[in-house]
């Protein structure tokens, strides 16, 4: 009998003669529609390239509680009128 291969070229033939009148519009629409998908990805790279990049929002952790971050003197305990402990002075 047929094999797999045989029996889908015969599908395939079949397929393209039922629609051969559609078929012209049905590649023209592809053809459009991998274009616009082009141009959308080149702008997005474009995009991409130009915008500065942002810092990375913090996570948020489900439970915990949003605090600020201790920076410079709250960090270290240190006001800047002695020095911290463990450190010679200035």
């Amino acid at each position: 009998m047929f094999g797999l291969s045989e029996l889908a070229v015969i599908l395939i033939v079949v397929i393209a003669v039922l629609a051969a009148k559609r078929l012209p519009d049905l590649v023209r629409s592809a053809g459009k529609s991998a274009r616009i998908l082009k141009a959308e990805a080149r702008a997005m790279k474009e995009q991409e390239d130009k915008a500065p990049q942002a810092p990375a929002a913090p996570r948020i952790i489900q439970g915990e509680t949003l605090r600020p971050s201790a920076t410079g003197s709250e960090r270290t305990g240190h006001t800047g009128d002695t020095p911290p402990e463990g450190r010679p002075g200035h």
